[in-house]
């Protein structure tokens, strides 16, 4: 990859520069040394954010089998086995992370982070518990936030929730996910303005739109948010609204919103369509 090549070509041009000077000995070997930790440095951080998930796997394994010792290797492999959606495996790799000396509160937390992604709610609990409360971080409380709405402790997700919005610059993910809370619980006027916070925050994030757009609906408000949409957004988020108003039983509305969507798409808009002929059908019988 085009990355990758250019450092290598990095580091390769710096043991050319370092070796004008013909080193001898001692000097020659710690000059290669300090061409290897660049390279390695290099390498390793492209393997974490732009290598494919699963070359990196491959990558961070042959490292630790050569040297099983080095805590950042043993990261670089559970993050990718993460990135490669591989999380049961992840949570073993982690585990050892978190056993090694020269393991942190933040290491535990990405363990945690590993064990939702596996399902084992009560083990991410546990290791989050097991973290001192005078770690505070965005991923903790973000975390604590989703295992505390496992649990229905509602209060207790508020609070983590809120926290977790406080302690990032970009909370528009943290109000979206806090807003799907309050929208399961039934609170949806609560839900309504959360997701407009995380639109103000990011007025990109289509699942805010469509979410918010579920919790008006959930009030009989089918009318379409003043938000920044594109015209195959707003298509979506009709057909969203119809499929909410015929489930609450306006069945005429979610008609009509079911024709509009299919009239806005700037294509054919199958899943409306379908929609709409499913709904006909039903009448007639």
């Amino acid at each position: 990859m085009r990355t990758l090549s250019v450092a290598l070509a990095v580091a390769a041009t710096l043991f050319l520069v370092s070796g004008c000077d013909r080193p001898r000995g001692n000097e020659a070997s710690r000059a290669l040394q300090s061409v290897n930790v660049v390279d390695e440095t290099n390498l390793n951080d492209v393997m974490l954010t732009v290598a494919d998930p699963a070359e990196a796997v491959s990558y961070f394994q042959r490292a630790t089998a050569q040297q099983p010792e080095r805590i950042d290797l043993q990261r670089g492999l559970a993050l990718s086995l993460i990135r490669s959606r591989r999380p049961a495996e992840g949570v073993a790799a982690w585990r050892k992370v978190a056993s090694m000396p020269g393991a942190t509160d933040a290491d535990r937390v990405e363990l945690a982070d590993a064990q939702i992604r596996a399902g084992d709610w009560d083990g991410a609990e546990a290791t989050l518990d097991a973290i001192p409360p005078t770690f505070e971080t965005y991923e903790r409380y973000r975390l604590e936030a989703m295992v505390a709405d496992t649990n229905e402790e509602w209060q207790k997700a508020d609070s983590f929730y809120e926290i977790a919005a406080g302690l990032t610059t970009t909370p528009a993910g943290v109000l979206n996910n806090w807003g799907y809370s309050k929208l399961t619980r039934g609170d949806f006027p609560g839900a309504e303005r959360l997701f407009a916070q995380a639109l103000v925050q990011d007025p990109a994030m289509f699942t805010a739109k469509n979410n918010l757009v579920l919790a008006r609906s959930a009030q009989r408000n089918y009318d379409l948010p003043i938000v920044q949409m594109t015209q195959t957004e707003q298509a979506q988020l009709l057909h969203t609204a119809a499929l909410s108003a015929i489930k609450q039983g306006d069945v005429a509305t979610g008609k009509g919103l079911l024709q509009q969507a299919i009239d806005t798409h700037p294509q054919h808009f199958e899943a409306a369509v379908r929609s709409l002929r499913a709904l006909e059908a039903n009448v007639v019988n």
